[in-house]
């Protein structure tokens, strides 16, 4: 039996980004694993564990290896949390990963990839391979080590180009 092809995530719908030279894209990340956490300035769950987690994450590994980003995704209080408040925000609790804006939804309340990925609420961590395949969607607050396996397992798993048998995985060509 075949294993399922899988295919890259789609792009996030975002208005803008902060702490960023310019748009960040999933594609622009392939090669690497990607932490995305999604969250509300308002939501205490997201203020007190998962950003501090976010920020952790970028500090203990490779910005090589591990990009780390925000979605600033709201579903309530849209009037208090707009790009400005964001930016002061971000400031205050020294969050330098860049973050996205999700766009508004166009039928509701619910932001257009908070829609499109299926998240429950926030904080949401979205994991996705090196080849921007999403692996984990994760609602609520996750135990450190819990994440950190996550992504060892993610960080483990051979690069694109690499052939891999019992031995070992290498990269074509290479003795």
């Amino acid at each position: 039996m075949n294993a399922p092809t899988l295919h890259p995530a789609p792009e996030f719908e975002v208005s803008g980004w902060l702490n960023a030279a310019g748009p960040v894209s999933l594609a622009s990340l392939r090669g690497r694993v990607v932490a995305v956490y999604a969250f509300q300035m308002l939501c205490p769950g997201c203020v007190a564990h998962a950003l501090p987690q976010a920020k952790q994450l970028g500090q203990h590994f490779g910005r090589n290896e591990l990009a780390v980003l925000g979605l600033h995704t709201v579903f309530e209080h849209h009037e208090a949390m707009n790009e400005a408040a964001l930016a002061a925000f971000l400031h205050e609790y020294r969050i330098e990963f860049p973050v996205g804006v999700d766009r508004p939804g166009e039928d509701g309340p619910i932001p257009r990839t908070m829609e499109r990925y299926r998240m429950r609420g926030t904080p949401t961590l979205l994991l996705f391979d090196r080849q921007g395949v999403l692996r984990h969607s994760l609602f609520g607050h996750l135990p450190d080590l819990q994440v950190g396996a996550l992504i060892g397992r993610l960080l483990a798993e051979p690069e694109p180009g690499e052939a891999c048998d019992d031995g070992g995985c290498r990269i074509p060509g290479g003795s």
